[in-house]
């Protein structure tokens, strides 16, 4: 640790203000000589005062650093790509084992691997389902198991929510969640398994009925259109087309699939009769995977409310969007001007689950946010049920770092307002007047100078060298892990810094 860090670990601040004062003034800092950074911290433990002067002048340029080809490497083939491997992997082998005639079962049953596919595909993206897994492993791993396994449970955790789109930039980022490889895995697998059934219903066209073999091809088409509507290049440049397409089309492709499975479950190719009784229907492993489809993909809906809201507007670049409820740590929520059309996910600023509001924090990044700015609604339409962040796996640890930038406070905030074993760190420019006094008074009245660092990138010139700050802040705070929400070029800077680093880790993920 630097001598500079030890003086001031956090940046000064005006008490009466909360804005830095880049000239002189006094910082309140804990004696590291004492016991302040145990886990039973007295948060109120008592400080030193000492008094520095620091230069209102531009930094100096951060000097290029590569780091090696296996840190990349290692970054680049995290939890997701490696779910996503294994799933697909693994479905592959069996494709080809039954193509090539040495699977008999998977030949007899392919519809029911298909939506057996498209079941787990669907119950990894199911928020409910998500809550459930983050509750399970909040509930019965905080703190005690050994840090390489809470690190673990995060990073498994962490690709759950993989698609879930965190609106900080126009290209919606897709917010570290790993077990979306299973969702991604499972969904093209699907795809594939439904092409081999198609082609191999029509190899055999003289036991199959017309009406099997065009609706194989509707089915096929439209869960194709729905997977290639959510790859990477179209969910980050056209996030409209994907979410129309890979919703309403995904919407369709499930109608055609339960025409699909009572046409093939009915249909007698040995006597080409219609069976209408029911019971093979009943009795087939394909209705009861397609049941679980539909309710997964219904679930979800059943809590979308309109709802009254407050819109503050400090800026013109941002809008903070006032609920009412408070709401537990890392959670975030979807919001839309209509019920079904172009949700769009923001991190929650909350107090704590008993709070009178929570608040989204939106930065004028895109059409929808531009609206809020330019007209601000009286309502919107959300989901009462929301879903978890990689934020909201922070009581695992003892002590942690929450790094941020610019509108990425949304995310972060509520760890730190509502645990005082985290230090945040939050880089922007100009935040207070940026921001507004709703934010800056929260961050006031709920987080101490000792575990708090904001970086005013204009009054002090410039960008800060992040890792510094990083690797100092993870010292002093004797820190487990840190959690990062920043644009791709910082994410990426910090986390290769941190890993080679050796420091635990989870940010922000692009799969593009």
């Amino acid at each position: 640790m630097s001598d500079e860090f030890k003086k001031h670990p956090i940046p000064p601040q005006d008490p009466e203000k909360g804005e830095v004062d880049v000239a002189h003034q006094a910082i309140v800092t804990p004696d590291l000589n004492e016991t302040a950074i145990s886990n039973d911290q007295n948060k109120n433990a008592p400080s030193k005062e000492v008094t520095v002067a620091i230069p209102a002048v531009k930094p100096p340029p951060k000097p290029t650093h590569k780091v090696s080809r296996w840190i990349r490497w290692r970054l680049w083939f995290n939890m997701y790509r490696r779910f996503f491997v294994l799933s697909f992997g693994l479905n592959m082998i069996g494709l080809v084992l039954a193509a090539s005639g040495h699977w008999p079962y998977a030949v007899t049953y392919t519809g029911a691997i298909v939506v057996a596919n498209f079941n787990v595909a669907i119950l990894m993206r199911n928020e409910v389902f998500g809550r459930f897994l983050y509750w399970i492993i909040n509930a019965c791993f905080a703190k005690w198991p050994p840090l390489w396994f809470r690190l673990g449970c995060t990073s498994v955790l962490q690709v759950i929510d993989h698609i879930a789109h965190f609106c900080f930039s126009e290209g919606l980022m897709c917010f570290a969640k790993h077990l979306g490889g299973i969702h991604s895995g499972c969904a093209l697998s699907g795809v594939a398994w439904l092409l081999f059934k198609v082609v191999w219903n029509f190899r055999h066209m003289k036991v199959s009925h017309d009406a099997v073999l065009v609706m194989g091809v509707f089915t096929n088409i439209a869960v194709m259109v729905s997977a290639l509507s959510a790859f990477p290049w179209v969910r980050n440049n056209h996030h409209n087309v994907f979410e129309r397409h890979h919703r309403f089309v995904g919407w369709i492709g499930l109608i055609f699939t339960w025409v699909f499975v009572i046409l093939g479950n009915t249909y007698e190719p040995s006597t080409r009769t219609w069976n209408l009784n029911g019971l093979d229907l009943i009795r087939s492993q394909d209705f009861w995977f397609t049941v679980g489809m539909t309710v997964f993909v219904a679930l979800p809906w059943f809590f979308v409310r309109e709802v009254p809201v407050d819109i503050e507007l400090p800026s013109n670049k941002v809008a903070i969007i006032r609920f009412k409820r408070g709401m537990q740590q890392g959670l975030l929520a979807r919001i839309s001007r209509s019920s079904i059309m172009e949700y769009h996910a923001f991190g929650i600023v909350s107090e704590g689950p008993h709070a009178k509001y929570h608040y989204l924090i939106a930065g004028v990044q895109g059409d929808f946010t531009r609206s809020l700015v330019e007209n601000p609604p009286k309502t919107l339409w959300t989901r009462e049920l929301k879903f978890a962040g990689v934020s909201n796996t922070s009581t695992l640890y003892k002590r942690g770092i929450r790094v941020c930038t610019g509108t990425g406070i949304g995310a972060a905030l509520s760890t730190c307002l509502q645990s005082p074993y985290w230090y945040l760190i939050w880089i922007g420019s100009n935040q207070e007047k940026t921001f507004g006094p709703t934010i800056s008074g929260l961050i006031k009245k709920h987080i101490e100078p000792e575990r708090l660092m904001l970086w005013d990138s204009k009054a002090r010139g410039g960008r800060p060298d992040t890792m510094k700050i990083v690797k100092e802040a993870y010292e002093y705070w004797n820190a487990e892990v840190v959690f990062l929400t920043s644009n791709y070029i910082g994410n990426t800077e910090i986390m290769q810094g941190c890993t080679e680093a050796g420091i635990p880790c989870f940010g922000t993920l692009w799969d593009f």
